[in-house]
């Protein structure tokens, strides 16, 4: 039997021992099989990582900043040779089928080291108001702290602008997807990055994470999780007043107006809907319809469900792989029964589920009551929506109406129209009729959403904070 890799600590440009004593295992969860072990971080390694970060920082601070651009493209371009593999790794280690992995989970993380590189060459570093000079100056060593869900694009988005701002960073990615960090730790290697620059700890939120946020040496902490462990986080980092963003959960609309090609607008929520079995925080999980085509639109969507194939990610037909957990599979499947209890409508796929794996069918759910917790609290599963409105009105006060606000879409055949509800969604970022996701834009949210905006050139001014000079008139 081959042995599985061990995944463990990158430190001031130098691989660690694997701590045998405290591991635990990383499971496919199409198959089920062992596919890896992490190392994980105590918290003499977490501050030793720190350390190596702090350590770093005023020489990596000091070079240009094309310097610290070229340094981003080459790690893109190793990035994107290595293509293949890190979707590979990624259809074992979550479960999304690779020929999706290979175009986001692999190609977007290339796409923002680029895009991060083109906005530090563009920045304005410096500008004179009146007699003083304001500089963009890095915060420091950052703390990022990354999901499992798309875990190298999440990981990039963070790593990126840090280091390319002139911060040094301590990254701890989730345990539960080690592989694309040690691949990111070889390609660090493989460019030559400056040791210290971008350090890598293994470890859970409750034990490596928290060390992470509560070391002095770390200025701003980036985080991307759930909304409760985001709580912990802020509060963990208010206690020394270090800057924090907060890329947090979702439950996100799709307001589809009378107007509104339904067929057209249907089948794209599903598809963003449903992508990654719905594991997306900006999953478009609620589908808002007009009264008089709500059958209409259970029959649509119904029908649609059978086009999403579940089975082996590996396989170019399946459209839909596992959850990432047996526990996630569970708690999916306990919140579709209890919603039905409570008397929400409920369609699937006549599909069997495969016989291995945490898989949780398509499912539709038309809850009676609009304030239903499976109408409001995100579920992070194959599950979305089904609710009706009497105007665009009542359409907006829907979508508005949960503690959420990460994002949302709006269907019409009229742009004004579709523009005018769009500017009353309370949502970091709104497509219309089906527009593609950009990059280049800012990404985050409102209230339990979270704080901050990561990606473009949005995304690195989280990076930075402001030193003004004054000069003798």
């Amino acid at each position: 039997m081959q042995a599985v890799p061990v995944h463990t600590h990158y430190v001031a440009g130098h691989w660690q021992r694997p701590n045998e004593t405290a591991t635990i295992v990383v499971r496919n969860p199409t198959t089920e099989a062992v596919v890896g072990e992490v190392s994980l971080a105590t918290a003499e390694q977490v501050a030793a990582a720190c350390q190596a970060a702090a350590t770093a920082l005023p020489e990596w601070s000091a070079i240009s900043a094309s310097a610290r651009a070229g340094w981003l493209r080459a790690i893109a371009e190793a990035l994107a040779a290595r293509r293949e593999q890190i979707a590979h790794a990624i259809t074992c280690e979550v479960g999304m089928p690779l020929k999706m992995a290979r175009r986001l989970q692999a190609g977007l993380p290339v796409e923002t080291f680029r895009a991060t590189a083109d906005a530090i060459e563009s920045l304005d570093w410096e500008t004179k108001v009146g007699h003083s000079t304001v500089r963009r100056v890095p915060t420091g060593v950052v703390g990022a702290i990354t999901p499992w869900n798309m875990p190298l694009h999440q990981i990039a988005a963070k790593v990126a602008p840090a280091i390319g701002t002139g911060c040094t960073v301590v990254l701890k990615p989730s345990e539960l997807t080690p592989s694309v960090a040690t691949l990111l730790g070889e390609v660090l290697d493989e460019v030559e990055l400056p040791p210290g620059v971008c350090n890598i700890v293994h470890g859970t939120g409750p034990e490596a994470g928290a060390a992470l946020v509560r070391d002095p040496r770390v200025r701003f902490v980036s985080f991307t999780g759930s909304t409760e462990a985001g709580r912990d986080v802020a509060s963990a980092a208010a206690v020394r007043l270090k800057r924090v963003a907060l890329e947090l959960g979702g439950k996100s609309a799709a307001v589809v107006l009378d107007d509104a090609n339904l067929a057209s607008a249907v089948r794209t929520t599903l598809g963003a809907g449903l992508l990654n079995s719905g594991q997306m925080c900006n999953a478009i999980s609620r589908l808002i319809v007009p009264r008089e085509r709500l059958e209409e639109t259970l029959e649509l969507a119904a029908s649609e469900l059978e086009r999403f194939t579940m089975g082996d990610p590996f396989d170019d037909a399946t459209r839909l792989g596992p959850v990432i957990s047996a526990e996630q599979r569970d708690r999916v499947r306990r919140t579709i029964d209890r919603a039905v209890e409570r008397g929400a409508r409920h369609f699937t796929t006549t599909q069997p589920l495969p016989e291995t794996g945490h898989f949780v069918a398509p499912t539709l759910l038309a809850p009676s009551d609009p304030d239903d917790s499976v109408a409001q609290e995100e579920i992070f599963g194959p599950v979305i929506c089904v609710l009706s409105a009497d105007d665009d009105e009542h359409a907006v006060d829907l979508a508005n109406g949960t503690r959420y606000g990460l994002a949302a879409s709006v269907w019409s055949a009229d742009p004004q129209r579709a523009e005018r509800v769009a500017e009353s969604l309370v949502a970091g970022q709104v497509e219309i009729n089906g527009a593609r996701f950009n990059p280049h834009a800012p990404f985050g949210g409102f209230r339990d959403s979270g704080y901050g905006r990561e990606l473009g050139a949005y995304g690195v001014d989280e990076f930075l904070e402001l030193k003004a000079t004054q000069h003798p008139d």
